[in-house]
């Protein structure tokens, strides 16, 4: 049985540093609690994008400031200040900067582990989960435009509470359904089977793709044969199934999920037909 556990900001297991700024981090099982701290003058674009290699900030971030104030203007042109006691959301795609004279700190839980961390062009090996929300058109006529986009905007938010549970990187929004990937196949199974159970409480059902291969990311995006290949698989899929390829299924071997045979499947435009298995 886990038993109750504490760690203290004050021995941090990993200290990140970086211009004007660092982040001390702890780690409980899945998730990576920081302490942000960023001197006066320090601004994300100048700071840490040279770093990220993105033209601006592309992590989601949820916590709470502790000292100081923070700026933040997103790619669409909003502005918005944080100041102490302030629990924030920022999604992805905006710039930051400290204001004033007072060094900025606050407590992260959704990107504390990647924050500040390189990325590149490289090509690497990534579990691709895709999502969609089953008969979303349906959903629609029957609650009408405003109730839907209720019913999505909670889709999202717990959706994006699982990718940060289970350390997955959102690429993008599909309309009603999500593009993400994972360091390890064994994550992104368990997030889309949390996001089903989740989600599931609002009345709807997800279906659910994961290939892994390798992807190239480019900035925000992420590219390659993989990506596709995992929203066929999706594609494939029923409501509340959670299909993987063959490859990925090989990849978990040891990992304690049990899958099943779904059956051969014709991939659009992969070339020959394939067995997928479904999450049992």
């Amino acid at each position: 049985m886990p038993r109750p556990e504490a760690k203290s900001l004050r021995r941090p297991e990993q200290v990140r540093r970086f211009p004007n700024g660092r982040i001390d981090t702890v780690s409980h099982h899945e998730t990576t609690i920081g302490r942000f701290s960023f001197e006066p003058g320090w601004r994300w674009s100048r700071d840490v994008g040279p770093i990220a290699h993105t033209h601006s900030c592309q992590i989601h971030h949820l916590g709470v400031v502790l000292k100081g104030r923070l700026r933040v203007e997103t790619d669409a042109g909003e502005v918005c200040e944080f100041g102490v006691d302030d629990v924030y959301d920022i999604p992805p795609g905006h710039d930051a900067m400290v204001v004033g004279d007072e060094t900025f700190e606050a407590i992260e839980f959704a990107s504390a582990r990647i924050f500040a961390m390189p990325t590149d062009g490289d090509r690497v090996l990534a579990a691709v989960l895709c999502t969609d929300i089953v008969d979303s058109t349906s959903h629609l006529r029957r609650l009408g435009d405003s109730a839907w986009r209720e019913l999505l905007t909670e889709h999202n938010q717990q959706t994006r509470g699982e990718l940060n549970r289970f350390r997955g990187r959102e690429i993008q929004t599909t309309g009603d359904g999500f593009l993400a990937v994972f360091d390890g196949p064994a994550r992104a199974v368990r997030c889309a089977q949390a996001i089903g159970s989740s989600v599931g409480n609002l009345g709807i059902a997800i279906r659910a793709g994961i290939h892994t291969g390798e992807v190239e990311l480019v900035g925000s995006d992420v590219r390659g044969l993989a990506v596709h290949e995992a929203a066929r698989v999706a594609g494939a899929a029923t409501a509340g199934e959670v299909l993987v390829s063959a490859t990925t299924k090989l990849l978990l071997a040891g990992s304690g999920l049990s899958f099943e045979s779904a059956g051969i499947h014709q991939l659009k435009g992969l070339g020959d037909a394939c067995e997928l298995f479904r999450l049992a």
